[in-house]
C-alpha cells in the first residue's frame, strides 16, 4: 500500500465531527512559525471530503488549528479523486477565499497528465491565484517501468519547468516511496536528482519515507539548494505507525536546520486529520 492510499484509507475513517470539534473560537493570527521562520502549511489531500463540502469553512478551521498556508490539489487534475466540485471556483475567487481564511496559497499538486496536456491553462490559473510553485505529484509510471522510462519523464518535466519559469512559477516534483526503489542497483531517487535540471525542477521531499529508512535531512544536506518544500509526517518504529509530529522517529530539529540551509521555502503537514492539531502545536513550540 503506497503512501497516498494509506493516508486516504486512514482519512476516510475520520468523520467531519472530529475535525469540527477542534474548531477554536478565534483564528491564531500567526503569520509564520517561530521554528521554521516561515508559514506552517498543510496539504489538503487527507481532508478532501470536508474541504469539498465546505471549502471556506474547512480552510478557516485549519487556520484555527495553527496553520498559515495551504497546498491545494488541482481540481481538474484530481477530478476523479473527488475534487471536481471545486472546478467551479475561479482563480481570483480561490485566492480571496484562501486569504480571507487567514492562509496563503503558493503551492498546488498537479498530475503529470494535466501538465502535459493543459499546461498553458494551468499556468494561467496558478498565476491568477497567486501560486509560486506547481508541483508534479507523480509520474504515475507502471510498477515495471524501466530506468529509461523514468528518465524520459524527467526530460519532459524539465521542459515543463522551463515554461513555468517564464511565467515566474517554479516547477517541483513530489516523491512517494516508489522513488526509493532500485532499478539495476540504482536508487531511482538518486537518478532523478542527477537528471533534473536544478533550476527548472526543484524537489518536494516526502518526510514519510523515514518509514523505509530514508531521512529528509540526509538529502537536504546532500543536495543543497535543490529542495523547495517538504511534506511533513512522523512515524514510530516501535508501533510501525504514523504518529503526530514530535512523537516519532524523525529528528525535527535536525530536519529543520538542514532544510533552512538547503533553502526550503514551504512546509506542508500531510497526515491523518486527527494529528493536525498536535502536530502544529509541537512545531510552534519548538
Amino acid at each position: 500500500m503506497n503512501r497516498r492510499h494509506f493516508i486516504e484509507k486512514s482519512a476516510l475513517g475520520i468523520g467531519s465531527a472530529v475535525l469540527a470539534s477542534q474548531i477554536p473560537m478565534n483564528l491564531t493570527g500567526a503569520t509564520v512559525s517561530k521554528a521554521l521562520k516561515k508559514p506552517l502549511g498543510f496539504q489538503v489531500w487527507t481532508i478532501k471530503d470536508q474541504l469539498i463540502k465546505d471549502f471556506a469553512g474547512t480552510l478557516k478551521m485549519m487556520a484555527g488549528l495553527g496553520y498559515q498556508s495551504v497546498e491545494m490539489c488541482s481540481p481538474p487534475g484530481y477530478e476523479s479523486s473527488g475534487f471536481g466540485p471545486l472546478m467551479k471556483i475561479k482563480a481570483l475567487e480561490m485566492k480571496k477565499i484562501v486569504e480571507d481564511a487567514g492562509l496563503k496559497l503558493e503551492s498546488t499538486h498537479y498530475g503529470m497528465g494535466e501538465l502535459r496536456n493543459n499546461l498553458s491553462e494551468r499556468i494561467d490559473f496558478a498565476a491568477e491565484s497567486g501560486q509560486k510553485q506547481m508541483i508534479c505529484s507523480s509520474f504515475w509510471l507502471p510498477k515495471d517501468a524501466k530506468m529509461s522510462d523514468w528518465l524520459k519523464a524527467v526530460d519532459e518535466l524539465n521542459e515543463i519547468g522551463a515554461k513555468t519559469k517564464k511565467a515566474g512559477i517554479q516547477t517541483g516534483f513530489h516523491n512517494h516511496h516508489t522513488e526509493f526503489a532500485k532499478i539495476d542497483d540504482k536508487l531511482i531517487y538518486d537518478a532523478l536528482m542527477e537528471n533534473f535540471d536544478p533550476e527548472l525542477v526543484k524537489m518536494q521531499f516526502q518526510v514519510a519515507v523515514i518509514s523505509i529508512g530514508y531521512k529528509a535531512a540526509t538529502y537536504f544536506n546532500k543536495y543543497p539548494g535543490r529542495f523547495i518544500s517538504a511534506h511533513l509526517a512522523d512515524w514510530s518504529a516501535t508501533t510501525d505507525k504514523q504518529v503526530p509530529i514530535g512523537q516519532g522517529n524523525v529528528d525535527w530539529e535536525e530536519l529543520f536546520a538542514a532544510a533552512k540551509k538547503c533553502g526550503v521555502k514551504n512546509y506542508f503537514v500531510e497526515m491523518d486529520p486527527e494529528t493536525f492539531k498536535e502536530s502544529a502545536d509541537y512545531i510552534h513550540k519548538l
